[in-house]
């Protein structure tokens, strides 16, 4: 296999002029020959001025490059989509799938031995190993880090949970503008990702426990200088990863990694989102996530982290508490350890590298969990066939067993129009329906699930419902919300069926959520059914619309999903 300048050349139907071409441009950037002549590490970045949560990705690069070249290779960075989830219309994982192809094509079309991938905002890091996987190149996942806690009256604040929070109570009329703009500057005080155990936590979490970046770089906070000597690390690790010719990912995500993988998205508490990107990623390499061994694992392993949604804590204090290796060794019953990682070894290794903090109370002990069981559930019934997840580690105990009338809204756009309308037919026992806010029906699966208390119901102190959609809803975010129901209305799923004042039962314990209609009358209302919108006749939407899988299957796009060969 050819390596560094003579990998991947141009074709001009002459291999030699292809590779003196190329020296020939290259040198005019100043290279040396001693230079060019060296293991070719790319750098991903992925900084953007969209994107504040990678706004230290420019120095992450510097110390990935000094690592680099202190291990005797060649650094070279490349840019690919930035994706931020505030600032990516319709929705961040819209253009997931987007990011992955960038990713999986520069990595492809570009001379480089191995691959840094720089990334944390959401969807970032699982659209890059998907790439990454597909590329078929040695990579190593280096996260951009959380920010640092703000403060607020006294007050520790974190976004996004406390934005969630403090934006309920300022609908509900407890917090005035003035105050509400003023928290706005303190929600998010640094660089870097959510500070909760939001979707980029959790990805990060996942892709430590996967072994695809190294021990300790899911939790350093991204304004420490922690950060960037793991930078510096990452450029090492990756020069031998070069040198030896792997891991590639294909390597690194079996069946035991991913399920260590589900072992710790369970034990963190973690973001339904991970689910959705851990599915997508194995589907990169032929492999499929079961979700009722995922409701297994949620069975047996215990919520361990305090941290918000599901705690009280933030990342940083994860990090000082001694983060994901202190995590492992908590969890090491259930996990394969002989899972096989960047570094070489195993993810024991990994393990055994952890640090022991007298009195920290983020981790807990086996013997004292903060949820006795995982924090999600897999659901069956006969409103969702292929499945849905609840992170009931986050949700109100007794709407957990809950019946109750169903109050529609056909989409995003009903639902923002009529949520605040004080005629609006609503109790506080009712159940929350959204519809068509799926990967087709909305389109890209927005974090529409997590449905805003009705405004009259907030004003009068009710705090959660059982709200249910084919969407997805922030990691950050809490309450009794069932998503990801598969299949999405859009395509002629069962949720599409229900009508407002149908009857809802939800049974938490036995998985099960059902809609009480008999079978005659949603056979009659399935022969009305019709596509919500019509299908979109070009460009990306086009493909989106045409290709995009199901919850259940990551919502890659079909024809990325299964192996590949590399790259020569």
């Amino acid at each position: 296999m050819s390596t560094g300048l003579r990998k991947g050349l141009t074709s001009y139907g002459d291999a030699g002029f292809s590779l003196f071409l190329r020296k020939a441009f290259i040198k005019a950037a100043g290279y040396s020959d001693d230079a060019l002549d060296r293991p070719i590490i790319g750098i991903t970045d992925t900084a953007s001025d969209y994107n504040p949560c990678h706004g230290n990705a420019p120095q992450l690069i510097e110390a990935v490059r000094r690592g680099v070249m202190l291990s005797g290779g060649l650094p070279m960075a490349f840019p690919t989509i930035s994706i931020h989830e505030s600032f990516s219309h319709p929705t961040s994982m819209y253009l997931r799938n987007l990011m992955a192809m960038d990713t999986e094509e520069m990595v492809r079309a570009q001379p480089m031995d191995a691959v840094v991938l720089i990334g944390g905002c959401d969807k970032t890091l699982p659209a890059q190993i998907m790439g990454a996987a597909s590329a078929g190149i040695p990579a190593i996942v280096l996260p951009v880090g959380p920010m640092v806690v703000g403060h607020h009256r006294g007050e520790v604040l974190g976004a996004c949970t406390d934005c969630r929070r403090l934006w309920g109570q300022h609908r509900a009329g407890k917090i005035d503008e003035a105050e509400i703009e003023v928290i706005s500057g303190r929600l998010a005080p640094s660089v870097g990702t959510c500070m909760v155990m939001g979707t980029a936590s959790t990805m990060a979490c996942m892709i430590e426990g996967l072994g695809l970046s190294l021990p300790h770089s899911a939790a350093i906070p991204a304004p420490h200088a922690e950060r960037l000597r793991c930078g510096e690390a990452t450029g090492r690790v990756a020069v031998e990863m070069a040198r030896r010719g792997g891991p590639a990912p294909k390597a690194l995500l079996t069946p035991g990694s991913l399920r260590n993988a589900m072992v710790v998205l369970q034990a963190i508490g973690g973001s339904t989102n991970g689910l959705v990107h851990l599915a997508a990623i194995a589907g990169r390499v032929g492999l499929r996530v079961d979700l009722e061994e995922f409701d297994r694992v949620g069975r047996e392993v215990p919520v361990l982290v305090d941290l918000k949604p599901s705690g009280d804590h933030y990342m940083e204090h994860l990090h000082h508490a001694g983060a994901v290796p202190r995590l492992l060794q908590e969890l090491e019953p259930f996990l394969d350890l002989e899972a096989p990682t960047v570094m070489g070894g195993t993810l024991r290794d990994y393990m055994n590298l952890a640090e022991e903090v007298p009195g920290q109370t983020v981790i807990r002990p086996r013997s004292n969990p903060l949820k006795s069981t995982g924090g999600m559930a897999v659901l069956r019934g006969n409103l969702c066939p292929g499945g849905a997840v609840i992170k009931h580690a986050a949700a109100t105990p007794a709407l957990l067993q809950h019946e109750g009338r169903a109050v529609v809204f056909t989409s995003v756009e009903d639902m923002t129009n009529r949520i605040d309308d004080p005629s609006l037919d609503v109790a506080a026992d009712d159940v929350l329906v959204l519809q068509n806010a799926g990967p087709k029906g909305a389109p890209g699966m927005p974090e529409a699930g997590y449905l805003p208390i009705p405004r009259k119901l907030a004003q009068a102190g009710v705090k959660d419902m059982v709200r249910i959609s084919d969407a997805r809803m922030s990691g950050t975010a809490f309450g009794t919300i069932v998503l990801h129901i598969t299949p999405e209305a859009a395509v002629g799923g069962p949720l599409g069926l229900v009508r407002t004042g149908d009857r809802i039962r939800l049974d938490t314990a036995n998985r099960r959520i059902d809609l009480l209609v008999d079978e005659a009358e949603l056979e009659r209302r399935a022969a009305d059914f019709a596509p919500p919108r019509p299908a979109p006749k070009r460009g990306y939407a086009k493909l989106f619309h045409d290709t995009v899988l199901q919850a259940d299957r990551g919502c890659d796009f079909d024809f990325l999903a299964g192996e590949d060969d590399p790259a020569e």
